[in-house]
């Protein structure tokens, strides 16, 4: 019987690489990855196909690719090499599988609320380098063999060493690795406030001109800010670099966020001439009892306060970097941050959906915002906002005081 599963293991295994070389020839990254992940659910008749790839400058491994588990890239899922399941496959560069998944076992608690029971990952590498993990999974209790492990490990193998794929790949390692640099790798931890924050591409190259920052200055001042710079790819991604280093250059020298953007936008108009740039700059006072904010054609932020609802904070919204002439003078909103108050700010990716309201987006947000640390806060904000592939970057920031 053994002998006859495996011919046909093998025989199922000809069909899939013929069917693979065929595909290579013709697909982008996105759409061969969907390709061969169907494949590997039909070869070893699992539930669940996923692949996480390694970036390389944070050291972590990233939700590319799913069927069953598209949630796990819709919020973009990310786990450190060594921590969870996939951590364990990466960190061994060997095959892992679990008969009994338990919360033990894993730390991603999507593969738990899927009921996933039995789980089997291998490396997947090019020239012995790590590139990603390919793990499936099974929604009843099911021991993978020797023949299983053997065949995810072939199709791991023939997917890492495929020439198409493997450049793209890391093609797309690079851009993310530039697009981390721009971002803070780790927001700073502050006495008094709890931070978080989401990044998630809305496209194949993972690079885009949405942005973040938090910082402290040498006044007791936390400087916060986000933005978005225009179009997509590489030229926005340099653009925003450059905007984002001259906005902390000018917070060191000014202590009113409205002199901060009046600073930029002349920088923007002299330097980035016929770039659209919108940014919302927070001052919060070294007592984080007060926020001065100033914006620059950006959605207001949330504010919610223990006991409330959730609102948009009533500010003036002053005209983008880049349109017109530089304005002579920005405003500032001073807002109260009260005990167990959480400031959310974000970009339109997270709240637009094409012929829908921007409002309804908007409410869908507030709607999601709840109590709690500022990373389950973000966490539940990614799952009940983005129930599909973002078209558009999301960059997402929650900043809770302290009870």
């Amino acid at each position: 019987m053994a002998d006859a599963e495996l011919v046909t293991n093998e025989e199922r295994l000809r069909r899939f690489e013929a069917i693979t070389d065929r595909a290579l020839s013709g697909l982008n990254i996105a759409d061969l990855f969907d390709e061969l992940l169907d494949r590997v659910r039909d070869l070893l008749k699992v539930d669940t196909a996923t692949i996480l790839l390694l970036d390389g400058h944070t050291g972590e491994l990233v939700a590319t690719a799913a069927k069953g588990l598209e949630e796990e890239v819709r919020r973009g899922f990310r786990i450190r090499v060594g921590h969870g399941f996939a951590g364990r496959v990466a960190a061994t560069s060997a095959p892992v599988t679990i008969y009994d998944v338990t919360p033990a076992d894993v730390v991603n608690p999507i593969l738990l609320d899927a009921g996933i029971r039995a789980l089997l990952g291998v490396p997947m590498l090019a020239n012995g380098t790590l590139v990603g993990v390919l793990h499936v999974g099974s929604l009843t209790l099911r021991r993978f063999g020797p023949e299983d492990v053997q065949l995810l490990q072939l199709v791991a193998d023939r997917a890492s060493s495929a020439g198409q794929v493997r450049a793209q790949i890391l093609d797309r390692q690079a851009a993310l690795a530039l697009q981390r640099s721009l971002l803070p790798g780790r927001l700073p931890e502050i006495a008094g406030l709890d931070l978080a924050a989401r990044y998630v591409p809305g496209h194949d190259l993972g690079i885009g001109g949405d942005w973040y920052d938090v910082f402290a200055l040498p006044s007791g001042w936390l400087g916060a800010v986000i933005g978005d710079v225009s179009g997509h790819g590489l030229p926005s991604a340099v653009v925003m670099g450059r905007i984002r280093s001259a906005l902390r250059s000018y917070a060191l020298d000014r202590d009113d966020p409205a002199e901060v953007l009046t600073a930029l936008d002349r920088k923007i108009h002299h330097f980035e001439a016929g770039t659209l740039t919108t940014a919302l700059y927070a001052l919060i006072a070294p007592d984080r009892a007060s926020v001065h904010l100033s914006c620059a054609g950006h959605l207001p932020p949330l504010l919610a306060v223990p006991g409330e609802p959730t609102s948009l904070v009533d500010l003036v919204v002053d005209r983008p970097f880049g349109v017109g002439a530089p304005l002579a003078r920005r405003h500032t909103t001073v807002v109260d941050l009260p005990p167990g108050a959480t400031l959310v700010f974000y970009t339109d990716g997270l709240v637009e959906r094409r012929g829908e309201l921007i409002d309804t987006g908007i409410e869908r947000l507030a709607d999601a915002i709840r109590s709690g640390p500022a990373e389950a806060l973000c966490d539940h904000i990614m799952a009940a906002t983005i129930d599909e592939p973002p078209t558009d970057d999301v960059a997402l920031l929650a900043i809770r005081r302290h009870d």
